[in-house]
């Protein structure tokens, strides 16, 4: 005789196998010509980001500075009150903003959601770049749940050294891969001095010298410094400032 279940068990164990194979997908299809199909149920997530490293507090702008020879790289990455609906799931949306010597050369906005773990998902991002103050390309641009693409995780529960994740994925487009290498990294930058940072490896899957090291702070709830080409460019976290009342985003 079968053993009767109570509804709501069963609920709650459906839900968690649906979650185990979600996160067996994102951290187990690695290397090029796996299968990558993560299970998304909307339940499961929340636009609401609280992962110490990587925290979304609406209203928050965290700048960054680069120097590159006489360039001159300026950064803003402003968490808006906006949210966005992305394969059903509810997702925040955050505003990046780059300029080069003054001059806007891009423009993104990203949509990030939390699962019940503590994971952050990336679910895709409308992307512009700008040229003579015009915008020149949307290159980049992608959703999760459109044209085979799919969400990643940008900032795992518990960050720890291990396996490589997919960050993003659509098909020769959109690969990039992430991986904690660290959990324990001291940095300073022009903010300040930082302890017991994650550092991950992040880099695509088809572009050839991609990499970069990204240290995260639970201090701060984001980036503190990013180093690129082995370590001839840095990104540096300037200044964290929490803006009174935010403009709303006119595009997402």
């Amino acid at each position: 005789m079968p053993v009767k279940t109570d509804p709501l068990v069963r609920q709650v164990l459906i839900t968690a196998v649906c979650f185990t194979l979600s996160c067996s997908g994102i951290f187990g299809a690695t290397e090029a010509g796996e299968p990558y199909h993560p299970i998304i149920d909307p339940a499961n997530f929340s636009e609401v980001v609280t992962n110490p490293y990587f925290t979304l507090t609406p209203g928050t702008t965290y700048t960054y500075k680069a120097r590159d020879g006489k360039d001159t790289e300026i950064n803003k990455v402003t968490v808006t009150s906006e949210t966005k609906k992305v394969m059903g799931v509810t997702a925040r949306v955050v505003l990046d903003q780059v300029w080069l010597n003054g001059r806007k050369i891009e423009e993104t906005y990203d949509w990030y959601a939390q699962d019940r773990e503590g994971s952050v998902w990336y679910f895709g991002e409308n992307s512009k770049e700008y040229k003579k103050g015009s915008v020149a390309s949307a290159k980049g641009s992608w959703e999760a749940g459109v044209k085979g693409a799919q969400p990643g995780i940008v900032m795992p529960a518990n960050p720890q050294p291990g396996a490589p994740y997919r960050q993003e994925y659509l098909k020769g487009e959109a690969e990039d891969m992430g991986q904690v290498l660290s959990a324990k990294e001291s940095v300073r930058v022009p903010s300040g001095s930082y302890h017991d940072c994650v550092r991950t490896k992040d880099w695509s899957a088809i572009e050839t010298d991609s990499v970069e090291h990204k240290y995260y702070s639970k201090e701060v709830g984001n980036v503190v410094l990013e180093t690129e080409h082995n370590d001839q460019k840095r990104v540096e976290l300037i200044e964290v400032t929490m803006a009174n009342k935010e403009e709303s985003p006119s595009k997402q």
